[in-house]
């Protein structure tokens, strides 16, 4: 019974979430559509990933007084939504009017783009340079074992999967086996492996398509377990980025937050031991290493 209420709560969040989308995907387009021209484009993106803290952060970062928010997260705009067009994806920032309210009032304005599936898709990359090419961006990176298993178990919470977890990682990795990934190889997106919960954790190679047309000093890249264990002075830390006041944000409380069973201990160290040289690669191309081994 717990399982089944758990589930149709997750599926009314769902629908909620959905009818948003299509309001501003159908209704709100067409009337701030017709004032796109008044509307400011982002300053900003934070790319990635999934599944990491990104929607909390979406909502830590409009409490500095000089930010405003998209009218919802994930736009999705340069991937699934691009044939939407720019007036579409204007409609959903602030006017100039808000801007020049709030510039009045803290001397500073910026407006975002929270869409976390960016970063595993280089045209993305290119489309974003090509539009705003001076725009910052920051990358918030999770353990790649929890974040396989976050996504797994919300996979399962919404009834689209029914295999074991171990089910699920062992048919991944005879996928990336099989491909031998490289994601700048366009023939990769839409196989198996482009989806897969552990291929999602590949981190460098996702990174590095944005590092070659975005200068160093335009990307942030941080850990969710930064973020989530001191939170306020990592918040700070993206507005110094970002070039904005210091401010200490009054709510730091987590937003869409899922709980699910504990990972086998077994199950653990398998994914330690695989995740390892993706982990080394990306230590090795930040120069930046997270204590994900554990």
């Amino acid at each position: 019974m717990y399982k089944f209420l758990k589930g149709h709560k997750t599926y009314l969040k769902s629908r909620k979430s959905s009818y948003k989308r299509f309001y501003y995907l159908f209704v709100k387009r067409h009337f701030f559509g017709m004032t796109s021209l008044l509307r400011v484009l982002p300053d900003f993106f934070v790319i990635g990933a999934g599944r990491s803290g990104t929607t909390s952060l979406y909502h830590y970062l409009h409490q500095h007084p000089s930010l405003s928010k998209s009218a919802y997260d994930e736009l999705g705009f340069f991937d699934v939504n691009f044939h939407l067009g720019l007036h579409w994806y204007r409609s959903l920032f602030p006017s100039i009017f808000t801007k020049f309210r709030i510039k009045s009032k803290t001397n500073f304005f910026m407006t975002y783009d929270v869409t976390p599936s960016y970063v595993r898709r280089p045209w993305i990359a290119r489309r974003i340079k090509e539009l705003l090419p001076n725009s910052k961006l920051i990358v918030v990176l999770r353990n790649p074992i929890d974040k396989a298993y976050s996504h797994y178990s919300n996979t399962v919470t919404n009834f689209s999967e029914t295999r074991s977890f171990e089910e699920v990682i062992k048919e991944d990795m005879d996928d990336v086996l099989k491909w031998n990934i490289d994601l700048k190889d366009d023939t990769y997106f839409g196989t198996n492996v482009e989806n897969s919960k552990l291929a999602r954790g590949f981190y460098a190679e996702q990174l590095i398509p944005w590092f070659e047309l975005f200068p160093k000093n335009q990307i942030l890249v941080i850990s969710s377990e930064e973020l989530a264990s001191n939170t306020k002075n990592t918040v700070n830390q993206i507005f110094k980025f970002l070039n904005l006041p210091e401010y200490e944000i009054p709510n730091i409380d987590k937003v869409n937050v899922s709980k699910y069973s504990k990972m086998n201990p077994q199950t653990r160290k398998i994914l330690i031991d695989f995740f390892k040289p993706y982990n080394e690669q990306l230590f090795k191309f930040l120069d930046k290493k997270f204590d994900w081994n554990i």
